[in-house]
């Protein structure tokens, strides 16, 4: 089976960096085709040796790009193709169906009640964004909250599967090594209580909750965000603000296990290892598609604390261990905070056993799956939601 996997671009991020875990998974031949931005994580595929293919698109409006990306489904001879993010999914759908590509599958990564991939939910989006997935044959769902969210826009639930987001479980199990290693290059005291935030550093991600509770709490507290993005500047102005410059270590975008090139990357540079220095992990997203970067931190052996995850949330209750819900306020997540100050450090950093549900390889399966229905199942005309 040969997939063509089309994405938005390949920079840091989790969407990103699950297509490239993804395709270490997938039994299947693939490419890659990038629109734009070829940057760590197409650096990292091409070293795990998959064909990365930058097409070079200049922007949302590029239309010249269409019948380039036609030449290319058409050329590699495809079986699938595979879309990922909203402009990829726009375009590639298109592509593929012109190509002659029927065997089409999108997922949707980061689809919000009131936002899509960081950016708000407008009336035009929605249309456009039902539009294309009526020449898809499938729309992949990263967690049930999205296909039930997909639904509710008029997809209709036989072109739904929920393939939730996968993790190597093994790869953060925690370290104490890298745990010394990490707070030793941040400057962060042995002894600090380490309450730790990932993700992109944008407003839907609502960090300057965990600063405001950050405030509240005692001075052996530190906060270490890992991520990057255009909140940044923002974010160093209100810890200046509220008295934490001092307190709190921005540590910009990590790989999850080796250098975007492939190579090594520093001990103490990975997220696995910032994982391993925290001592809590906290989410005061409202509004999230899966909660990746939480399961990491569950498989760390960490507690963690969220607003919003549905991958925790879709657990039976009894195997949501080392989890907890906060609203996404300073002072609910400053008391709640304070509690795990006062209980310490966990005494053993071992993964629940909620964490088997998203293991990688069952969801690489999951995903073969899909793309088994799309291939053998009936010649479907596209039809109206």
């Amino acid at each position: 089976m040969r997939v063509l996997h089309i994405i938005t671009g390949l920079g840091m991020g989790g969407a990103e960096q699950q297509l490239r875990l993804l395709l270490r998974h997938v039994p299947a031949t693939c490419d890659v085709l990038t629109l734009t931005n070829a940057g760590s994580v197409a650096r990292g595929i091409t070293a795990d040796g998959t064909r990365v293919t930058d097409l070079g698109m200049a922007g949302n409006r590029d239309v010249t790009a269409l019948p380039r990306l036609v030449r290319l489904i058409r050329a590699g001879r495809y079986d699938v193709v595979h879309t990922h993010l909203y402009r990829a999914c726009l375009y590639g759908r298109i592509a593929a169906r012109v190509a002659g590509v029927r065997a089409v599958v999108a997922t949707e990564h980061s689809l919000g009640d009131s936002q899509m991939e960081g950016r708000p939910l407008t009336s035009g989006v929605r249309a456009l964004y039902l539009a294309g997935e009526r020449l898809g044959r499938m729309t992949v769902a990263v967690s049930p909250a999205v296909g039930a969210r997909l639904n509710r826009w008029g997809v209709p639930w036989q072109r739904i599967r929920v393939v939730p987001n996968g993790i190597d479980a093994e790869r953060f199990r925690f370290d104490p090594a890298a745990r010394a290693a990490v707070r030793e290059r941040l400057d962060l005291p042995a002894d600090a209580f380490v309450i730790g935030g990932v993700g992109r550093l944008t407003e839907g991600k609502r960090f300057d909750v965990l600063l405001r509770a950050a405030a509240q709490l005692p001075a052996d507290v530190r906060v270490l965000l890992v991520g990057a993005g255009p909140q940044e500047p923002e974010l160093r102005r209100l810890a200046g603000r509220l008295g934490l410059a001092d307190r709190v270590r921005f540590a910009g975008e990590t790989a999850h296990e080796d250098g975007g090139d492939g190579g090594p990357a520093h001990a103490a540079t990975h997220l696995p290892s910032l994982l391993s220095a925290m001592d809590t992990l906290a989410s005061p997203s409202p509004e999230e598609a899966f909660g990746l970067a939480l399961v990491e931190g569950l498989a760390c052996g960490l507690p963690v604390l969220y607003a919003s995850c549905p991958a925790v949330e879709g657990l039976p209750a009894h195997e949501r261990t080392n989890s907890a819900y906060c609203a996404s306020d300073p002072d609910s997540f400053a008391q709640v905070l304070y509690g795990l100050r006062r209980s310490g450090p966990p005494r053993q950093r071992t993964a629940p056993a909620a964490v088997r549900h998203y293991d990688i390889t069952r969801s690489a399966g999951r995903l073969m799956d899909v793309y088994a229905s799309v291939l053998t199942g009936p010649n479907q005309e596209v039809n109206s939601p």
